[in-house]
């Protein structure tokens, strides 16, 4: 078993602002787990006949319930008109607290007439974090966490198993892209979705993706979308402030887990230079566990120097933040041409072996070195 304690507070604090949680994640990321891990909670799976009639009359259904027990309406998709449910426990049953769940982002899947905006705290669970590992026993092991994947499945087994994998790239058609989007050329989405994986972590090209999955572009574009939607990717936006050496407008494409990475590039092990690409999808989990989507960018000038990832707090203050599994072969370059751009704001350089975050001094910029663990609970505080 994985400590999931950080989601649990997560959930605690959805409640204090909105009556429902929405929690979207892909599908086997835990979803269901986490929701029973609630305490005296009532847990209706919306996938079964006998839930489907239990929810046609929503008030009397609603009047009957216990104000101090969590609500979990699991794969609450399924239901043939989930935001009519929720609109009217929103609006009528605000005392009630409710945990929503499903696979994909709630305002864009086809089934929802309303996305329940205001009325809702949207939550997304990604696949295992490196904080959670560093707190569990059982997966403290990096190369583990990099080779299998953050899907508690695929991570606690014995040993990397390529029918998980292929069994879940089927179900994932099947049942959320299909079922939720109608794109029906299976064999075209999944090709696409293969090539965005092995290409995690790099500039998204749709004109050369295009050419290789032998569809259109317009086609493309829409199939990446949707895989936004459903959380399997995720695009990272270049940050730019009007400078004329500065890449404005490509974004990368960050697949959702390193375990489908790996095995859609067929990697069985992990060597020493396969560390620093995969250490960017956990940094960037960390990230977006913290942040909003919204305010993380990576920043790129022409001359090709890049920095990780780019935080936004406010119009002048920006976070510049490095990923290295050795913080001491760090070329300073790429941060010091983005500080004389961009003065104001942190430097960390985040890494998964060290005991005890410390700053250093390097051509008059001071940087933070620290854990992701560390690194969160600093962004936290700012």
């Amino acid at each position: 078993m994985i400590n999931r304690n950080i989601w649990l507070k997560q959930l605690q604090n959805g409640w204090s602002r909105r009556s429902i949680v929405w929690l979207s994640g892909v599908r086997r990321v835990g979803k269901t787990t986490l929701a029973r891990m609630l305490p005296d909670a009532v847990y209706l799976n919306c996938d079964l006949p006998s839930v489907h009639r239990t929810l046609e009359a929503p008030e009397l259904f609603l009047d009957s319930r216990d104000p101090d027990r969590v609500l979990i309406l699991d794969e609450v998709h399924r239901l043939d008109d989930p935001s009519r449910l929720l609109k009217i426990a929103a609006d009528e049953y605000p005392h009630l607290r409710i945990l929503a769940t499903g696979s994909s982002t709630l305002a864009a899947t086809r089934k929802f007439r309303d996305s329940l905006t205001g009325r809702k705290q949207a939550i997304h669970l990604c696949p295992v974090l490196w904080e959670e590992c560093e707190d569990s026993f059982a997966v403290r092991d990096l190369d583990r966490r990099l080779l299998c994947g953050g899907l508690p499945e695929a991570l606690l087994a014995a040993g990397k198993n390529p029918d998980f994998y292929n069994e879940w790239l089927d179900s994932f058609y099947a049942r959320d892209i299909l079922e939720l989007f109608g794109i029906r050329n299976r064999r075209g989405f999944l090709s696409l979705f293969r090539l965005l994986l092995r290409q995690s972590g790099g500039q998204l090209d749709y004109s050369r993706l295009s050419s290789l999955s032998e569809q259109s572009r317009p086609t493309v574009k829409s199939h990446v979308e949707a895989l936004q939607v459903a959380h399997a990717a995720f695009l990272l936006s270049p940050f730019h402030g009007g400078g004329k050496r500065e890449i404005v407008s490509r974004p990368k494409c960050y697949a959702f887990d390193t375990g489908f990475v790996t095995f859609e590039k067929g990697w069985d092990i992990i060597r020493e230079d396969d560390r620093g690409l995969l250490w960017e999808h956990l940094v960037l989990d960390a990230l977006r566990f913290q942040h909003a989507d919204k305010d993380i960018f990576y920043w790129q000038d022409k001359s090709r120097r890049e920095v990780d990832f780019v935080v936004r707090h406010t119009r002048d203050r920006v976070d510049a933040i490095e990923c290295k599994i050795n913080p001491d072969r760090f070329n300073t370059v790429s941060v010091e041409t983005f500080r004389s751009i961009y003065p104001h704001g942190e430097n960390y350089i985040a890494s998964p072996h060290l005991k005890s975050a410390y700053r250093i001094r390097r051509n008059n910029i001071v940087y933070t070195v620290c854990t992701v663990k560390e690194l969160m609970r600093l962004q936290s505080s700012e």
